[in-house]
């Protein structure tokens, strides 16, 4: 069983990279379940329901979001409707959405996980790792595969989750830095890792911003508007490959194109 990860989706441009790039994927690759992180789909903060939408039409099983969720109001007029849209789990009790869900797929039912991490993210939350520990409990015996998009900033954050969680779950990836890590590994109990699959977005870019705003903002510590950048867009992402029998990671395998 092959499972696509996606990275943050930038944008329009990165949606529309997204949708050429999976499409063939798919294909080529023999992809069985897809996980994309909408979060900045709209306009670069944010999603929509069009948008959304737009990413489930083109083949994404579950999407997940971060600490720009509640960016455009439209949220709230379907999060909580869509059961293949997540939040950060760790958000406090009572927003709404959901932080998880399990989704049925080739015979194997899938739960998907989305946390946010403390660390330098400014957004007041519940302790990812006390939270996913009480999460996997009520779903273990419930799915066959566990899969978990830790939408952070710290690496050595990432890193301690990825060891802390290593044998519990199936997978583990990270979001939100927009930038691919070379780290991808099966750690010691089985658990496939790494530490941030990077972005769909443009190229030519500040993490998708546009370059000159936000150099400005660096050199003059005004603050400056960030605007989205336009032009080229690259893909990243990752695919975890899994024994059908056992369920335990075999291959992990970065894209970037």
């Amino acid at each position: 069983m092959k499972i696509l990860t996606v990275g943050d989706i930038i944008g329009e441009n990165g949606l529309k990279k997204a949708q050429e790039v999976v499409s063939n994927l798919k294909k080529e690759q023999n992809i069985d379940f897809i996980i994309a992180n909408g979060e900045n789909v709209a306009g670069g903060m944010g999603i929509t329901y069009k948008l959304y939408k737009q990413i489930i039409d083109m083949g994404v099983d579950v999407v997940t979001l971060g600490n720009h969720t509640w960016a455009k109001k439209d949220i709230f007029s379907f999060i909580d409707n869509e059961d293949r849209l997540i939040r950060p789990a760790n958000y406090p009790k009572g927003v709404p959405g959901k932080g998880y869900t399990i989704v049925e797929k080739n015979n194997k039912k899938i739960g998907v996980i989305n946390i946010m991490g403390r660390a330098e993210m400014n957004v007041l939350t519940e302790n990812p790792f006390v939270l996913i520990n009480k999460i996997i409990g009520e779903i273990k015996n419930k799915a066959d595969i566990i899969i978990v998009d830790f939408h952070a900033e710290a690496s050595a954050e990432k890193i301690a989750m990825g060891y802390f969680l290593d044998g519990k779950v199936n997978i583990l990836f990270g979001t939100h830095t927009h930038l691919q890590t070379a780290d991808e590994q099966i750690l010691e109990k089985g658990t496939g890792y790494i530490s941030d699959i990077g972005m769909t977005g443009p190229k030519k870019s500040v993490i998708g911003m546009d370059v000159e705003a936000s150099i400005k903002r660096f050199e003059t510590t005004l603050p400056e508007r960030y605007k989205l950048a336009d032009g080229e867009c690259v893909f990243n992402g990752c695919i975890f490959e899994l024994n059908e029998d056992t369920c335990r990671i075999t291959n992990i395998k970065r894209i970037k194109m």
